[in-house]
């Protein structure tokens, strides 16, 4: 049941199907399952517009990786000038040997 959470086309269909399972969790006798039904119903918005857009941020948590990598591999930076112009160098997708540049 839960998997097939994630695969409404319509909000108003996620709602009954989370309100469904939100429902049978907090009859649970598990705490933890209590637990993450108090939290879901906390972000239930954010959930179903994620499960009805299928929008994710997973590119965005990706390029904060990419960044803190940065950061730990310089051992720090004078600067923020200096740490905005490494995050361009190495994320920002530059050809270094652009056709018709002498070398």
């Amino acid at each position: 049941l839960a998997m097939s959470l994630w695969h409404y086309v319509s909000k108003t269909w996620a709602r009954k199907g989370w309100e469904q399972w939100l429902s049978w969790a907090v009859r649970s006798r598990l705490d933890p399952v209590k637990e993450v039904a108090k939290t879901i119903k906390e972000h239930l918005w954010g959930i179903l517009n994620a499960a009805v857009l299928k929008v994710s941020n997973g590119p965005a948590e990706g390029i904060n990786s990419r960044i803190k990598m940065i950061k730990v591999r310089s051992r720090g930076f004078r600067n923020k000038k200096r740490f905005a112009n490494a995050i361009y160098f190495h994320l920002g997708g530059l050809d270094l040997y652009p056709e018709g540049a002498a070398r």
